[in-house]
């Protein structure tokens, strides 16, 4: 794993033996000239595709200015050439990976000798695409002090409006092969620039300052803009092109990176090389760092349920139990009475059991549950009852030891639980009927839960409640994660998203049950909600809906509010609730309160429904 910060204790092990030099071999043009008179220049390097044409190659005397060194993480420094050739394909920069901590310093002129590589972030099987570098290096300081490579200025007008070219069929769908087009395609644009001295002038933030120090901009103010100041992920053509992930080239302890929520603006000039990482792909790893200009966002409300209204809500709270501190609870705790409004049904995700990740057979989340809705009255809010189904032991995957499972909180004061026969880790709940009305067999109880779809994944909980009189069916889950997926920025183009096809299997089994209960009472108030780990434009949510037995009902929001999520910079639908036909009038919110923000309770935001039974 080759990443400009510490991200973990194994990042300097690895660096050290994940040198990819063998993705394509060196032509026989590339070796003739690599032993030429004429000297080696990094434009030759880089070459007009992904790959160099001198892969495996060593090189002799390769001249440059140094434009940036990083002493920490993935150690070494970038040159680049001051007398550039005229095609714009081909980079006049280079990362040339020392391994130690360099002996050089921005502006010396030097010579480097060593062995061109493509180093693939995160391994040769993640898709990313490889980072031209010069490994095992000689340098020769020439000179110091030297005027760096006037900065590539990357802006509105310089990134193309289409993000990648179609991969070759040939090559498994790579674009690695593929004569680079930067007037015609964002990735290929940015690619011609990889290891260069680049600037931004004024961005906005579209992703808040992470624990790794970076935070995400967009230099294309207009492009797919969310309401509150992000960038919408709206349809897998809508990668949005101007995103860039800054970091700072200066270690921490020397320089504390900025704290900026999206919405802020970074000021004035960035400037530093353009890296490649597989933590969100091209990054502007910042020599001059702008000034991060505070925005106004604040955390959402919801409106409060009328006295008629049901309020039903789902919040994946992202790994609780009673190890974590305090403050964690008493944070959900406030987010679920203020910013939720006390919904009368709370579906929550990632629940652990009463120990946490201490992996030692426990599955009770009793503790966890009881610290979480004592917070809750402790803030003003309901005497929240629960109830949920104890998974098996390390069956439903998360954090190892955790058993993560989904839970209802219901207000009694408000909505009944309707009890029939609790149903355990392995027991299917089905449909009956009784009194002529549709009813569960198990409730709480699993939906399918030895259906393959869900090994060592998540089951989903179905509960029967009565509010007012009228029962409602609510379907908790929590999805399988996108984890494996390829990230926009892949050499597969369109990339492999590989976790889709157990998603959509899930979806199927979901989808079928609610088609049972539909069967049995076609009026039926059914709401499936959770973590879906899926878009709303995603095969997952249209196999939930097939046949018309469902509506996500985020759709009914502007597209510009269309979001729970942010990921490197793409606010995006992961969390949902999806109603039944009978259901046709309903006020929906995706409360904002969390993904926009560098300060976090969750990395999820929560999602309200409100409607008359």
């Amino acid at each position: 794993m080759r990443s400009s910060h510490p991200r973990s204790a194994a990042v300097a092990a690895l660096v050290a033996t994940a040198l990819a030099t063998g993705l394509l071999a060196g032509s026989a043009d590339a070796a003739e000239g690599a032993v030429s008179a004429d000297p080696i220049r990094i434009h030759d390097i880089q070459g007009t595709t992904r790959i160099s044409p001198l892969n495996g190659k060593q090189v002799t005397d390769v001249a440059g200015i140094v434009t940036g060194v990083r002493t920490y993480g993935s150690r070494g420094f970038w040159i680049q050439d001051p007398d550039a050739d005229d095609n714009d394909a081909t980079s006049e920069g280079v990362f040339v990976f020392t391994n130690s901590v360099p002996t050089v310093a921005t502006g010396d002129a030097v010579k480097v000798s060593g062995t061109v590589g493509e180093y693939v972030p995160g391994g040769l099987t993640s898709g990313n695409q490889s980072v031209t570098q010069i490994s095992k290096p000689t340098v020769t300081v020439v000179s110091s002090g030297n005027a760096l490579p006037e900065a590539t200025a990357i802006n509105e007008y310089s990134v193309p409006a289409e993000y990648a070219p179609a991969g070759d069929p040939a090559a498994a769908g790579s674009i690695n092969g593929l004569t680079l087009e930067p007037s015609r395609y964002a990735l290929d644009y940015y690619e011609s620039l990889e290891g260069m001295n680049v600037k931004i002038g004024t961005s906005r933030v579209v992703g808040a300052t992470d624990p790794y120090s970076e935070l995400w901009v967009t230099v294309k103010g207009w492009e797919n803009t969310a309401k509150r100041g992000g960038t919408i992920y709206g349809s897998y053509e809508s990668q949005n092109t101007g995103r860039l992930q800054i970091q700072q080239l200066a270690p921490i302890a020397q320089q504390p990176f900025p704290v900026a929520n999206v919405g802020d603006r970074l000021t004035g000039t960035t400037e530093g090389p353009l890296d490649f990482n597989q933590f969100g792909g091209y990054t502007l790893v910042a020599r001059t760092l702008g000034t991060v200009k505070a925005g106004t966002l604040a955390p959402e409300k919801t409106k409060p349920q009328a006295e008629q209204e049901l309020a039903v809500a789902t919040y994946n709270v992202e790994n609780l139990d009673p190890t974590d501190p305090q403050e964690k609870f008493d944070a959900l705790a406030k987010a679920v009475v203020e910013n939720l409004a006390s919904p009368d049904v709370l579906a929550l995700e990632e629940i652990q059991d009463d120990n946490g990740a201490k992996n030692d057979g426990t599955v009770s989340a009793e503790q966890t549950l009881a610290k979480f809705t004592a917070a809750i009255s402790a803030a003003g809010g309901p005497a929240y009852q629960w109830r949920t189904v104890n998974p098996e032991d390390k069956k439903d995957g998360g954090e190892p030891g955790g058993n993560i499972r989904q839970v209802f909180l219901f207000n009694p004061a408000r909505v009944s639980f309707t009890e029939r026969a609790p149903g355990d880790a392995v027991t299917a709940t089905g449909v009956t009927k009784v009194n002529g009305k549709a009813a569960l067999t198990h409730s709480p109880g699993r939906v399918d839960p030895a259906n393959p779809a869900w090994a060592d994944s998540r089951k989903p909980l179905a509960g029967e409640f009565v509010f007012r009189g009228k029962t409602v069916f609510v379907i908790a889950n929590h999805f399988g994660s996108k984890g494996g997926d390829e990230g926009l920025t892949s050499h597969h183009q369109p990339p492999v998203r590989s976790s889709e096809a157990k998603r959509l299997q899930q979806a199927q089994a979901v989808n079928g049950f609610v088609k049972q209960i539909l069967a049995e009472d076609k009026n039926a108030n059914v709401l499936v909600l959770g973590d879906i780990n899926d878009f709303e434009f995603s095969a997952t949510t249209d196999a939930l809906a097939d046949g018309g037995a469902l509506y996500p009902a985020i759709k009914s929001l502007p597209k510009a509010e269309r979001y729970s999520y942010v990921y490197q910079g793409n606010a995006q639908v992961l969390d949902q609730i999806l109603t039944s036909p009978a259901i046709k009038k309903f006020t929906y919110d995706s409360v904002h309160i969390n993904a926009e923000f560098s300060a976090q309770n969750s990395d999820h935001d929560p999602q309200v429904l409100r409607f008359r039974p």
